[in-house]
C-alpha cells in the first residue's frame, strides 16, 4: 500500500464526512473538526479553542511509513512528537489505519475497521448523559466542594473551630482516597509508558521513571567483603538504635541521655461520622438530580465552570517546536 494512493483514499474518506464531525485526538483527547482538504495539507480547527492548523502532507506521509515500518506494523502512539496527535486521528479515517487506544498503538490492518475515532457531533455529545462515577473520591470531592462554597475561606482564622474540623476531615479523606485512585491510575499508565517518553493530556504530562532502593545484605556478608578489600570493619560499625533502646529498658538511663529528643505537634483525624457524611452527600446528589437546566443559577455555575476549564487549559499548554507540524493561529 503505497502512501500516494493511501493519501487520496484519505481525502476521499475526509471528505464525506459530515460537516459537523468530530474526531478525537488519541493522546490528549482534544475534539477538531476538518474544516479543508487538499493535495497538500488537511486543516483543522479545534471545537474548545479558537485555534486552527494546517496538517501537512509530508507528515502524514512519515507517520504512514513509521506505522509501515514498526513491529507488526503497529506504531506506539507515546513515541508521537508533542501535539502531532491530530495526525493520527485524521490518519485513522482511512480504512486500512486504525487507532487502539487501549493498546496505545496507531496500526495498519488489512481488515476493514468500523469503530474509528469518535465523528460524533457536537450537539450529540451534549446529549449524552453524565454518569455519576462509583468511586470514594468522586464522594469525597463533592463534600469538600459544598464546604467550600458555604464558608468564607479567605480567612480561615475566622471560622469556627467545627466548620474547620469538618473540613479537615473532608480534605483527610479526600486525600486518602484520591492517593488510592492515583496508584490504580499509576498502575495501568506505568504498562503503557516508555522510558523518555512523556505523555501529555490536557492538564499537564506523566513519564515513566525509576528508583533505586538499596538495602543492606546480612553482616557476615558485609564485613566480610570488606575484610576482603581491606577495609578495617571498625570503620563501619555505628550505634543500633534497636540495641539502644533495649538497653534503655535495663538502665537507668533517661532517653535524653542519649538521643536528641523534638516534639512536633500536629493535628490528627480521630473520628469521622460517615452517617452525617452521607446524609449531606446524599442531599447533595439529590440537589444535583433535581436542578433545572433552565435555571439562571445553574447557567451561571456552568459558566464559571467553562471559565475556569479555560483558565486551566490556557495556564497548562504549550506549543513546544516539533517536527510533525507548524501551528499558526490561521490558515
Amino acid at each position: 500500500m503505497t502512501f500516494s494512493v493511501s493519501w487520496h483514499t484519505l481525502l476521499e474518506e475526509l471528505d464525506s464526512l459530515p460537516s459537523d464531525a468530530v474526531l478525537l485526538s488519541p493522546v490528549r483527547q482534544n475534539p477538531f473538526r476538518i474544516t479543508d482538504t487538499q493535495e497538500h495539507r488537511v486543516s483543522i480547527e479545534y471545537v474548545e479553542k479558537d485555534e486552527r492548523r494546517p496538517l501537512q502532507h509530508e507528515q502524514f506521509a512519515t507517520l504512514f511509513q513509521r506505522v509501515q515500518d514498526a513491529p507488526d506494523q503497529a506504531f506506539a502512539l507515546d513515541r508521537l512528537p508533542p501535539d502531532a496527535d491530530p495526525y493520527a486521528a485524521v490518519l485513522s479515517m482511512h480504512p486500512r489505519i486504525e487507532v487502539d487506544e487501549d493498546a496505545g498503538v496507531i496500526r495498519h490492518t488489512e481488515a476493514g475497521t468500523s469503530t474509528q475515532l469518535a465523528t460524533t457531533s457536537e450537539d450529540e455529545t451534549a446529549d449524552i448523559e453524565r454518569a455519576e462515577p462509583d468511586l470514594q473520591v468522586y464522594s469525597d470531592v463533592l463534600l469538600v466542594t459544598d464546604t467550600l462554597e458555604r464558608h468564607d475561606m479567605s480567612d480561615l482564622a475566622e471560622l469556627e473551630s467545627n466548620v474547620l474540623v469538618d473540613l479537615y476531615t473532608v480534605l483527610s479523606d479526600v486525600q486518602r482516597s484520591a492517593d488510592e485512585l492515583r496508584k490504580e491510575v499509576s498502575d495501568v499508565l506505568l504498562g503503557r509508558l516508555h522510558h523518555d517518553q512523556p505523555v501529555s493530556g490536557q492538564f499537564g504530562s506523566v513519564q515513566r521513571t525509576a528508583r533505586r532502593q538499596r538495602s543492606l545484605k546480612d553482616d557476615d556478608t558485609v564485613l566480610n567483603a570488606l575484610d576482603a578489600a581491606g577495609i578495617d570493619r571498625e570503620r563501619v560499625l555505628s550505634v543500633d538504635r534497636g540495641k539502644v533502646d533495649d538497653a534503655l529498658d535495663v538502665t537507668e538511663l533517661s532517653e535524653t541521655d542519649v538521643y536528641e529528643v523534638e516534639t512536633t505537634e500536629y493535628v490528627r483525624k480521630a473520628d469521622v461520622d460517615e452517617a452525617t457524611k452521607e446524609t449531606r452527600l446524599q442531599g447533595l446528589k439529590d440537589r444535583l438530580a433535581a436542578s433545572d437546566a433552565d435555571d439562571d443559577e445553574v447557567q451561571q455555575l456552568q459558566a464559571e465552570i467553562e471559565a475556569l476549564e479555560d483558565r486551566i487549559e490556557d495556564l497548562t499548554s504549550f506549543e513546544p517546536g516539533s517536527t510533525y507540524h507548524t501551528s499558526t493561529s490561521t490558515e
